[in-house]
C-alpha cells in the first residue's frame, strides 16, 4: 500500500501542532503559582488544544491510508520543529550537536519510509 501524499502532510502539521503544544505547556507552566485554577490559563489550554487537533489529525490521516511505518517517523520531526520554536521564541542556539541530530532523525525518517 502506497501512503497518500495528504496523510504524509497531515502527519507533518500534527507534528508542528504538537511542537507548539509542548512549548504552550512549558510556558503555562512557567506561570503557576499552586492554585488548581492557575492550570487554566490560556498556554495549558492551547496546549491541550494543540493535542487534541494532532489527534484528530492522525485519526483523519489513518483514514486517508497510509503505512504506519511511514506516516509515524514523519512525526518524530517534532524534535526538529521544538528547537526551531525554542530558537524562534526563547532565543535557545541550535548547537552543532543538535544540527547534527536533526540529520540523523531525518535520516531516520527516510530510511523508515523506505
Amino acid at each position: 500500500m502506497k501512503t497518500p501524499w495528504l496523510s504524509a502532510v497531515m502527519f507533518l502539521a500534527a507534528a508542528l501542532l504538537g511542537a507548539v503544544g509542548q512549548f504552550l505547556y512549558k510556558a503555562g507552566a512557567a506561570r503557576l503559582d499552586g492554585s488548581a485554577m492557575a492550570y487554566l490559563n490560556w498556554r495549558i489550554v492551547g496546549g491541550v488544544a494543540c493535542y487534541v487537533a494532532v489527534m484528530a489529525l492522525f485519526v483523519g490521516a489513518f483514514r486517508i491510508g497510509g503505512q504506519l511505518t511511514v506516516l509515524y517517523p514523519l512525526y518524530a520531526s517534532t524534535f526538529i520543529w521544538a528547537a526551531v520554536i525554542a530558537l524562534l521564541v526563547l532565543g535557545t542556539p541550535i548547537k552543532g550537536v543538535n544540527a547534527a541530530g536533526m540529520v540523523l532523525l531525518v535520516l531516520g525518517m527516510y530510511l523508515m519510509g523506505v
